[in-house]
């Protein structure tokens, strides 16, 4: 390749360069569309697949479209005026709520770190390597993530010899290109040491850990403790996201993306009184309009303005109080959960034992007392003797339909220490 082709080259980002590519041979191949395109066979494109693609997906195709008419030096098709009309149809017919991503809150990251300590000790005491390196390196991902609002793919860009430490304040990390470095100068970020949840100290604990020297700082980690020499993929981020979410506890992983830990960060930082230009800065954005999309205001549903206008509320007639209603006992007991695969190519497992947390266990305020998620502490909240045996008689039928239906075996057995009882 000669220097201007290289030069040349390295102007277009791998990411944008690729999603162009297959959005313009999804027009000739997949549609049988021709290049250089007329305005009608563009209009008829986006006509084809209204309703089906959302609608972004459809402006990023006409983008795709128009830059590659500008490189081969034709006209561009998509900004004819029956492009647009069609475009702007599509938007009334099929409106769609755009969808961002459920911000991690600061309980609920102390709460996830928490776990990922005890986690990452319990697979250091049974022996465990490879657990306690995955575990040290996503408490690294997610604090980093959180505290600096990094993107996916920036977490998965950091490079461990563009790490510095400041001892004392922090570390600064610097990153070569990113979204918002549209002109690749590169910046640096500055990660600030904390008293608590440190980002700093996580990842510090990381790359000593996995004796990472150079190349990139997040890893695939195999089963043999093995450290990969490639980065983290950015697709995978938000499925080991969820995986960490759901291990710890959080109610309804599904919802969160690696962008939950931007929003999340940024968040926290608007309801502690970060001036809108600071927390642009701190985390890099150039657009305000971009800043405002993560930023929810303190009355989001404007409830406490709209009550503040309401007329008082006439003060109540004298009533006899109502009488007071003891608190329905409960009974605290430690269940031992263990679910096998029927055959070994049975694949309801995971969703199994996850089916049984969320259905059976949750209801009951469970807490988890071991990484593995096998045992638990359960508040059974009973009147009496016999209603404790039918609660615990109907929760036993639940767990056993789930893993059959499933195909798989579970062995279950709940103890009550203090009464002395013991059921499966």
């Amino acid at each position: 390749m000669s220097t201007v082709e290289q030069y040349l080259d390295a102007a277009t980002r791998a990411n944008t360069e690729r999603a162009y590519a297959g959005a313009t041979r999804h027009f000739e191949v997949d549609w049988g569309g021709h290049l250089p395109a007329t305005a009608d066979q563009v209009a008829r494109y986006l006509a084809a697949y209204a309703g089906q693609l959302a609608l972004n997906t459809l402006k990023h195709r006409l983008a795709a479209l128009a830059q590659w008419h500008h490189a081969h030096g034709f006209a561009d098709p998509t900004r004819a005026p029956i492009v647009r009309k069609v475009l702007k149809g599509i938007q009334t017919l099929h409106p769609s709520q755009e969808k961002r991503a459920t911000p991690l809150q600061l309980t609920q990251l102390g709460q996830v770190v928490d776990w990922l300590d005890g986690a990452a000790a319990a697979a250091g005491t049974r022996g465990d390597p490879a657990g306690r390196l995955r575990h040290l390196r996503d408490r690294a991902l997610v604090l980093l993530g959180f505290w600096r609002g990094f993107r996916g793919d920036e977490l998965v860009r950091l490079q461990v010899q563009d790490l510095r430490l400041v001892p004392g304040e922090g570390m600064t990390c610097f990153l070569s290109h990113s979204k918002g470095d549209r002109q690749h100068t590169g910046r640096t970020y500055k990660v600030p040491a904390l008293s608590r949840w440190c980002p700093v100290a996580a990842t510090s604990a990381w790359i000593a850990a996995a004796d990472l020297h150079e190349g990139p700082l997040f890893r695939a980690v195999d089963q043999w403790a093995g450290i990969a020499a490639t980065p983290l993929h950015p697709n995978s981020l938000v499925r080991l996201l969820r995986r960490i979410f759901r291990e710890a506890g959080l109610a309804s992983p599904d919802d969160y993306s690696s962008h939950s830990l931007r929003r999340g960060f940024a968040g926290w930082a608007n309801a502690n009184g970060w001036d809108v230009k600071a927390l642009m800065e701190y985390v890099g954005w150039r657009d305000v309009n971009s800043a405002m999309r993560y930023l929810d205001g303190a009355d989001p549903f404007a409830r406490e303005r709209i009550e503040a206008s309401l007329p008082p509320i006439a003060p109540p007639r004298l009533a006899l109080p109502a009488p007071a209603v003891a608190p329905v006992p409960s009974t605290t007991v430690e269940a031992t959960i263990t679910l096998t695969r029927l055959t070994p190519r049975v694949r309801g497992l995971a969703k199994a034992h996850r089916l049984i947390e969320q259905i059976c266990l949750h209801p009951h305020q469970a807490q988890r007392l071991d990484a593995d998620g096998t045992r638990y502490r359960l508040a059974i909240a009973a009147s009496d003797d016999a209603a404790l045996e039918e609660t615990i008689a109907m929760l036993l039928d639940e767990m056993h339909r789930i893993a059959d239906n499933h195909q798989c075996f579970l062995a279950v057995a709940l103890r009550d220490e203090a009464g002395g009882r013991h059921w499966d």
